[in-house]
């Protein structure tokens, strides 16, 4: 992958990009909070979409460039992404169908920048559903909100052991469980398997 510095309102990010010959699309994917684009789920699922003739491009937030580990605020996460996203829109993968995605929390950012990044679908790996409960045992609040929020066809590969729950499916909200936890680690067959299918349905349903 070709590393692309790219400056944005909170610090410079990084995205590593792999441009296919002839594109049928794009996927951008971002990482996790504590995480980085090394994830396996991350790279497993860019794998499957360059094979699949997609150009694929995984993205560093700015706090994670400078070497951070402690998440950004997520008003400064998304305005980061955004901006990440149209550069490559404008460039590298200038004119392509895009699909916008990552891992828990970078999933969550694409979820709610996907509109108005007018994205044609969105492929998140372990969605964050429901925190597990606080220590004076209330119950944390719901991201479902997060996910309703999105009209375009979507794919969620989720750990049938996840402590974050596992998010309802719907008509155009595919949710698929694999045998592992939030990590995806252990099934990671099942997820290339998975997000194979989805990006098989979405280029055909592109030609149509």
């Amino acid at each position: 992958m070709t590393p692309v510095e790219i400056d944005t309102p909170y610090g410079r990010a990084r995205a590593h990009v792999r441009a296919a010959d002839e594109p049928k699309g794009a996927l951008i994917l971002g990482h996790g909070a504590g995480g980085g684009v090394t994830s396996r789920d991350l790279v497993t699922a860019a794998d499957v979409a360059a094979s699949e003739g997609f150009s694929a491009a995984l993205v560093e937030q700015p706090y994670r460039v400078a070497g951070r580990r402690s998440a950004a605020p997520a008003h400064q996460l998304d305005a980061a992404w955004t901006v990440v996203v149209e550069h490559l829109r404008s460039d590298e993968l200038r004119g392509l169908p895009l699909i916008v995605g990552g891992r828990s929390s970078g999933a969550r950012v694409a979820c709610r920048t996907a509109g108005a990044l007018g994205a044609a679908g969105v492929l998140c790996l372990a969605f964050p559903l429901q925190p597990p409960r606080r220590r004076s045992g209330a119950e944390s609040p719901s991201r479902l909100d997060e996910l309703d929020a999105v009209t375009v066809p979507m794919l969620i590969a989720q750990g049938s052991r996840d402590r974050f729950g596992i998010p309802p499916g719907t008509e155009t909200r595919t949710v698929a469980q694999v045998s592992s936890d939030h990590s995806l680690r252990s099934d990671l067959e099942a997820v290339a398997a998975a997000v194979r299918e989805w990006l098989r349905e979405r280029s055909v349903s592109w030609q149509s």
